[in-house]
């Protein structure tokens, strides 16, 4: 990641916004008719930082709104691909989060965002077909399309800027190649329509080549390879990824912290997730189940680190299960079974039952992404946004760096982030007007 600006010299949010959300399902919908209702004053954006924060500055406290340059959101102009041709509203009234009520407030301006059609392969998601799509000879081409799409979305909405977030499904699990080592490994890739290149990776694409900063909500590869971070260095994007932080990795990244703090062991922890929205029946496919297993699995040794705490976590036994199951819609469960252990070995439990709703918890990751996106590209911050790790389950990091999971270091790196934009003061917490 480049220096970004300091105190002053990050440019104005000046003009409309375009926020291209690739996949107009559950997240994007509820996304977009939470942004309308916000702005007209009839509701409250619940569960967004750059809405309703804070960070301290001194010995005063300051909206993060207040702090740096944020995007209005007046200012934002939604744009979507699906492989459906239903509108927002429609899309939003089939994913039954909203109530009618609700719709109904904005029905005109979800009726005005009509998705394009999507670049579609099925063997990356196979329960998922749809008429509304793209076809091309080749990948190369299809990547074209994507980007004649974003330069038309820009003309005819009048977008001074652009930045997108990946709202579409899990894809089957894919590591990186030899396809992905280069931008012209990459490049050749494309032209024989390689395998390893999966449709999130043509938008990924699409999306850097255009100059547009391009966040990844769900485990798919997308931009976390080698190629993708070479060509956001040239084009000066910022990127930012893995999968969305919403509902059970949350609680884990709250938890888990709070366990290592003070010592205490954990045997293990057993979680099952059931849902039935698209994404659950798109999970219940073993490979795109894989991409999220591995996603959710990294978390806690990551934040316990069992190889410096052998005694307390090596033998540590983390299940994770997702199951796909129709009657529960958005309103996803996820259940946790804990076996801790304490002072002299005495055992202990926690159990947690989440009665989430799934895109209730996106919506506002979706909104602040685009936004502090949006002020990263205007800091001239690019490449990976590791100040964001906040939003994410499997957090991108440069090659070789440890990636953050504890949610509380996380927001601290992220408000001093922005405190560093400013040219304020760091909070490092140390007190030490306590010892002067």
């Amino acid at each position: 990641m480049t220096k970004a600006r300091r105190s002053g010299s990050v440019r104005a949010a000046l003009g409309k916004l375009g926020v291209l959300l690739p996949g107009l399902g559950a997240v994007a919908t509820t996304t977009m008719a939470g942004v309308f209702l916000a702005r007209r004053g009839l509701a409250r954006p619940t569960g967004s930082l750059t809405q309703l924060g804070t960070a301290r500055l001194g010995g005063r406290a300051c909206a993060l709104r207040d702090l740096v340059p944020l995007a209005s959101l007046e200012d934002i102009e939604f744009g979507a691909w699906d492989i459906f041709p239903d509108d927002a509203f429609a899309a939003a009234k089939h994913a039954a989060v909203l109530s009618t009520e609700h719709l109904e407030l904005v029905r005109e301006e979800l009726g005005s965002v009509r998705p394009m059609e999507a670049a579609f392969y099925p063997q990356y998601v196979p329960r998922l077909l749809g008429p509304h799509i793209k076809f091309a000879p080749s990948k190369a081409d299809m990547v074209e399309q994507l980007r004649a799409d974003i330069r038309a979305f820009r003309r005819e909405r009048g977008c001074l800027r652009m930045v997108a977030v990946w709202c579409g499904s899990t894809e089957s699990y894919l590591e990186p190649t030899a396809v992905h080592d280069s931008v012209e490994a990459f490049e050749r890739g494309l032209l024989r329509s390689s395998p390893e290149i999966s449709a999130s990776q043509l938008y990924g694409w699409a999306c850097i080549k255009e100059g547009i900063p391009f966040a990844n909500g769900a485990p798919n590869l997308t931009v976390d390879f080698p190629a993708a971070w070479e060509l956001a260095r040239t084009h000066g994007v910022p990127l930012a990824g893995k999968d969305f932080k919403t509902g059970q990795t949350l609680m884990k990244t709250i938890l888990a912290p709070g366990f290592k703090a003070r010592y205490l062991g954990v045997e293990g922890w057993y979680s099952t997730n059931i849902l039935g929205n698209r994404d659950g029946e798109v999970l219940d496919d073993p490979e795109s189940f894989k991409s999220k297993e591995v996603s959710k699995k990294g978390v806690l040794d990551h934040i316990l680190q069992p190889e410096l705490y052998p005694d307390l976590y090596k033998d540590l036994c983390h299940v994770v299960r997702i199951n796909y199951y129709p009657p529960r819609g958005d309103n996803k469960e996820g259940w946790d079974n804990i076996d801790i252990f304490g002072w002299l070995g005495y055992k202990m439990q926690i159990k947690i039952d989440f009665l989430c709703r799934d895109s209730i918890l996106a919506a506002p990751i979706v909104l602040d992404l685009a936004l502090f996106m949006d002020l990263a590209a205007r800091a001239g911050m690019h490449g990976i946004q590791e100040w964001l790790s906040f939003y994410f389950k499997s957090p991108m990091t440069a090659p070789g760096l440890y990636p953050e999971h504890d949610l509380f270091i996380q927001l601290m790196k992220l408000k001093n982030t922005l405190r560093y934009l400013r040219g304020e003061e760091l909070i490092t917490h140390l007190g030490t007007e306590y010892y002067d």
